[in-house]
């Protein structure tokens, strides 16, 4: 059994990708922080589509369980953010915080069929990074839905760029590692400056 007792950071790829993505491996770089890197079951298993929900948040509480005790933040792109942000909002995980990159507020062109019911149930801070072009929710759509989260909210807008955040790999990883330098992490002393 792991004795982990300061914070890691643990990254999902969104539906379409595997945990090799270059955003994710960016990140895990420039993070100050232990990162694991982790794959859906369907991915490890070769297929292409997605399990069922319940299959995937099993899936990130396992993988959190797995690191032993300490602090954790849950991060993810797209279908991999969604559902670390439901195991957050849900109670299944505890975590100091979470990153969402490319959040599918709704499927393109189906802005009636939100994804952010939970959002309410989010109470640890969290981070947004999407693109101002995204077809999964538009910088209106973010402003208007984010209200609702209760813990603290920090969303960037990468102008111009669509849900795949093309070219801005490495400014996602820094806007990441900067947020987690932010995070109070429990057990452990502020430097007095």
């Amino acid at each position: 059994m792991s004795t982990r007792r300061g914070p890691a950071l643990v990254l999902f790829p969104g539906a379409g990708s595997s945990s090799d993505h270059p955003a994710l491996v960016a990140i895990e770089r420039a993070s100050p922080w232990p990162t694991v890197r982790a794959d859906f079951p369907y991915r490890r298993a070769g297929r292409r589509a997605p399990d069922r929900p319940a299959v995937l948040l099993t899936c990130v509480v396992e993988e959190v369980a797995v690191l032993g005790p300490g602090p954790v933040v849950l991060a993810g792109r797209s279908m991999g953010g969604r559902i670390c942000s439901l195991a957050v909002a849900g109670g299944l995980v505890e975590a100091i915080g979470l990153v969402l990159i490319s959040y599918p507020l709704h499927p393109p062109g189906r802005p009636d069929r939100l994804r952010v019911e939970h959002f309410g149930r989010i109470e640890v801070p969290t981070l947004f990074v999407s693109g101002t072009r995204d077809p999964f929710g538009t910088p209106a759509e973010f402003e208007e839905h984010l209200a609702a989260i209760v813990g603290p909210v920090t969303w960037v807008p990468l102008d111009g760029l669509g849900h795949d955040l093309r070219g801005a790999d490495e400014t996602v990883a820094g806007l990441v590692a900067d947020f987690l330098r932010t995070l109070p992490v429990p057990g452990r002393r502020r430097s007095r400056g």
